[in-house]
C-alpha cells in the first residue's frame, strides 16, 4: 500500500474522495494532505440526494489532528452541485461539519479535553489555535445538544446559585435530583430565573405541572418564583442550608466573643468541622477553646442539637423536636441563634417537608468543585455565557452526537 492509499484509508475516505498528494514541511512543522475527486465525479444534491454534476469546486482547508508534533491540514476542492430542481448547492465533506475550519476528529479531541477538565486556553495552546476558535467549537456542540434535550421525565429539581465572578455576579443551577445532571443554567439569582426555567422546561418537553418537588435554600426570590411558576410543587429547604444557618450564627458569636477572649482567634475551622472529623490534635485545641468560649460553646451546642433534627423517626417526631428547639433557641441570650430560630419558625413547613421528600441539595454541593473548576477555566473571558457552556458540557450529561469519523 502506497502512502497516499494509506492516508486515504486512515482518513476513512470513500470514492470519489481520495488523497492525491502529501506535502511535508519539516521546517514549518506542517503536513498538508491534499484530497480530491476524479474529473467527471458526481455528488448527491444536499436537498434531494439526486446525483448531480459539479458546478465548481473552490479549495478549502481544515485543521486536523497533529501528525506527531507537526500541524496537519486537509486541503480539498469542495464541490457545489448543479441540481435541476434546487440549483447550485454546496456539498458537505465527510471529514468536517459545514462551516467549521476543523475536522471532526480534531473537534472530538478538543471536546474531550475540555470536558475532562482542561482549561480552554490550555487546550488552545496544545493544538496551536486561538482560544476563540476553540470556544466556537464548544458552543456549537453544546447548543446542538441542548436543542435535543428532553426533560419530559423531570420530576424533582434542586436549585442553587453560585457566584461566577468577584462581586455580585451569579449563575443559578437547576439540577435533576434523579439523574444528578444540570438541566438549566440562568444568569442571576432572582425570581426571574425560575420564570426562565419554567419556559425552558416547557420548551424541552417537560410539563411544569409534573414537577413535584424543589430542593432549595431559603432565598425569598426562589420561594416567590417557584410559588408563582410551579404552584403544585412542594418546597424542601435543604438540610445542609438549615444547618448552615446555625454554623453562620456560631461564627457571629465567636467573632463577638473573641474581643474578650483573644484565644478564640484562628479557631474558626474548629467550630465549623464536625467533631467526629477532628484529629487528635484538633480535639485538644477544640476542648481548650470551649473551656474559655462560653457563649460560642453554647451556640455550638445549639447547632449540634439542630443537626439531630434529621435523625428523628418521622415527620411527627421531627415537628415536635423542631418546636422544642425553636422554643429553647428563642429564649437564649445569643442573638444570632435567636435569629436562626425566627427563620426556622417562618419556614417550618419547608424544613419539615424533608421527612416526606428526603430530597437535598447535596448533589449540588458535590458538583460545586466541578463548577469552581469550570469558573477557573472560563476566567478571563468577558462573555458570561462561557461559564454556562462549560457547566453544561461537563455536568449536563449531554449527548454531543459526535459523528464517527473513522471506519469500524
Amino acid at each position: 500500500m502506497d502512502t497516499k492509499m494509506l492516508f486515504t484509508t486512515a482518513l476513512g475516505l470513500q470514492a470519489p474522495w481520495q488523497v492525491t498528494r502529501l506535502e511535508f514541511d519539516a521546517q514549518a512543522k506542517r503536513l498538508d494532505v491534499r484530497i480530491d475527486f476524479p474529473r467527471g465525479s458526481v455528488f448527491p444534491c444536499p436537498e434531494c440526494q439526486q446525483l448531480c454534476k459539479v458546478h465548481d469546486a473552490p479549495e478549502h482547508e481544515w485543521r486536523h489532528l497533529n501528525f506527531f508534533e507537526h500541524k496537519a491540514y486537509l486541503r480539498a476542492r469542495q464541490p457545489r452541485t448543479t441540481c435541476p430542481e434546487h440549483g447550485v448547492r454546496q456539498v458537505a465533506v465527510p471529514w468536517a461539519r459545514p462551516g467549521s475550519g476543523f475536522t471532526l476528529l480534531l473537534e472530538a479531541f478538543v471536546l474531550e479535553l475540555v470536558r475532562s477538565g482542561m482549561a480552554v486556553r490550555a487546550v488552545a495552546r496544545m493544538v496551536g489555535e486561538h482560544d476563540t476558535r476553540i470556544w466556537r467549537v464548544i458552543e456549537h456542540y453544546v447548543a446542538a445538544a441542548l436543542a435535543r434535550l428532553d426533560l419530559s421525565a423531570l420530576r424533582r429539581v434542586g436549585v442553587d446559585e453560585t457566584s461566577r465572578a468577584k462581586g455580585h455576579s451569579y449563575v443559578t443551577l437547576f439540577v435533576d435530583l434523579a439523574t444528578h445532571k444540570v438541566v438549566f443554567i440562568a444568569l442571576g439569582k432572582d425570581h426571574t430565573t425560575v420564570e426562565d426555567f419554567h419556559e425552558w422546561l416547557a420548551k424541552h418537553g417537560g410539563a411544569p405541572s409534573d414537577i413535584s418537588d424543589f430542593s432549595l435554600d431559603m432565598s425569598q426570590a426562589f420561594i416567590k418564583g417557584i410559588g408563582e411558576q410551579f404552584p403544585g410543587a412542594a418546597l424542601t429547604f435543604d438540610k445542609f442550608h438549615v444547618i448552615g444557618l446555625a454554623t453562620k450564627a456560631i461564627e457571629k458569636v465567636r467573632r463577638a466573643e473573641q474581643k474578650d477572649q483573644p484565644a478564640l482567634k484562628d479557631t474558626r475551622f474548629l467550630w465549623l468541622k464536625n467533631e467526629g472529623e477532628l484529629t487528635t490534635e484538633e480535639k485538644t485545641q477544640f476542648e481548650a477553646a470551649k473551656a474559655v468560649a462560653k457563649k460560642t460553646s453554647r451556640a455550638h451546642g445549639y447547632k449540634e442539637t439542630l443537626r439531630a433534627l434529621y435523625k428523628q423517626a418521622d415527620r411527627a417526631a421531627g415537628e415536635d423536636y423542631l418546636k422544642d428547639w425553636i422554643r429553647s433557641a428563642s429564649r437564649c441570650h445569643l442573638e444570632p441563634i435567636k435569629s436562626v430560630a425566627r427563620t426556622l419558625l417562618e419556614h417550618r413547613d419547608g424544613v419539615l417537608h424533608w421527612f416526606d421528600s428526603q430530597v437535598t441539595n447535596g448533589i449540588l454541593e458535590g458538583l460545586n468543585s466541578l463548577v469552581q473548576a469550570a469558573k477557573r477555566a472560563a476566567r478571563g473571558f468577558r462573555n458570561p455565557n462561557y461559564l454556562a457552556t462549560l457547566i453544561y458540557l461537563r455536568l449536563g450529561g449531554l449527548d454531543l452526537k459526535l459523528p464517527r469519523c473513522l471506519p469500524d
